[in-house]
């Protein structure tokens, strides 16, 4: 396809006419971005007069700080959302590159989708905390967790539009004004109240809610993975991918043990579990019937049971008000071994996370493993008494 073009302005603006096109165009780079426009003409000599007045009209603009242009942020969500699922298949959940489309769509989009990339900066996502803020449906300001993964799609987008040279730099996206984090730990269950667990689902097998044989089930397979999750440290997302070939048992008497490939949020990785889990595994497959290599083992969790024994016990709520739910059962886990005095990297090992991430979350949980005869060491005071005077 030919193209007539006309150079004015010493080369700083193009005129120009494709073949197919009744109307002269005009084209300039200009702050370092590409601008183009219509001007609406067939007749070359007011496209050029056209496309002169537009420059100067550029040139104030820019001087005067109020230039826009370039790509806005919708178009760069748009290409995101494109790329994600693709560049991150097989590493991120279909659940996981939902969440970030929900938000877009529904949340981010409405505020940010029309303006331009160039002009979102740090004041601009400021404003942003603070319209969430003040628009929230449910009436009060979002959970700071629930900002937080608001404020990452956000920086994805434009780490998006920075990769495809739309912006030069992606600014400082940091909650200003912000404290030290509190030290928090997960909700878990301490020894004593596991024990009021377990032997609540356990009475639900022996006086259930209904006679039906249903009824009974559920509560035998609910008791069962309470035991086994509470010690082996699993996930419930892969606890819910076991299958019959990836549990073996190994080892005699007291030292049986089960020897686990799992499957889950951080990929493939091995988990040996204490005692305790082997005899809910074995009931487990010989109540289902369980045969082939490819069978489930437990499959989700049964939530709602769960919870309605949580009420019944007065342990859905720990003291500091954190829900309780099946992933408490892993951070029992991880507590009662370092209370127990199991060192902490073979734990992280075990649980396929880091040791950080433990003394960050379960630290107050270790307070076993502190020798307080080491911590209390004291200096030998010095002997104050005077020598006796010698006899003469």
């Amino acid at each position: 396809m030919s193209t007539q073009t006309h150079e004015i302005m010493g080369g700083k603006v193009l005129v120009y006419r494709r073949e197919r096109s009744q109307y002269w165009q005009c084209y300039s780079r200009f702050d370092g971005r590409k601008w183009r426009v219509s001007t609406k003409t067939d007749s070359l000599s007011h496209a050029k007069d056209f496309a002169e007045d537009w420059y100067l009209e550029l040139r104030g603009k820019a001087r005067a700080g109020v230039l826009k242009g370039g790509k806005r942020f919708k178009d760069a969500a748009d290409k995101f959302l494109i790329e994600y699922p693709i560049i991150t298949e097989g590493q991120r959940a279909e659940s996981w590159v939902k969440q970030y489309e929900n938000k877009l769509n529904a949340i981010i989009l409405p505020y940010l989708g029309n303006k331009y990339l160039a002009d979102i900066d740090e004041q601009t996502i400021q404003e942003y905390r603070i319209h969430r803020a003040k628009t929230c449906k449910t009436g009060k300001p979002p959970a700071r967790s629930t900002l937080h993964q608001e404020i990452v799609a956000i920086r994805q987008v434009l780490k998006t539009a920075k990769r495809h040279g739309w912006i030069t730099h992606v600014p400082d996206l940091a909650m200003p004004y912000k404290a030290a984090g509190k030290i928090t730990r997960r909700a878990w269950f301490s020894p004593e109240e596991y024990k009021t667990l377990y032997e609540a689902t356990r009475d639900r097998i022996e006086n259930p809610r209904h006679n039906r044989g249903r009824w009974v089930k559920e509560a035998e397979d609910l008791h069962d993975y309470v035991l086994f999750m509470a010690n082996t440290g699993l996930r419930p997302d892969e606890a819910a991918n076991l299958q019959l070939r990836d549990i073996t048992i190994v080892g005699k008497g007291q030292n049986t043990i089960l020897e686990i490939d799992v499957r889950g949020k951080r990929g493939v990785g091995y988990c040996k579990s204490t005692h305790n889990a082997v005899f809910p595994f074995q009931r487990t497959v010989k109540r289902k019937k369980l045969t082939e290599p490819t069978d489930k083992v437990f499959g989700k969790p049964q939530r709602e049971l769960l919870n309605t024994i949580l009420e019944e016990t007065k342990l859905k709520f720990d003291r500091d008000g954190q829900r309780r739910t099946a992933y408490s059962l892993r951070h029992t886990y991880i507590c009662l071994r370092l209370i127990e005095g199991a060192d902490i990297y073979t734990v992280a090992k075990n649980c396929r996370t880091s040791v950080e991430m433990i003394q960050k979350f379960y630290a107050n949980h270790i307070k076993d493993m502190i020798d307080a005869d080491r911590l209390n060491v004291r200096k030998p005071k010095a002997n104050s008494k005077k020598p006796a005077k010698r006899k003469t």
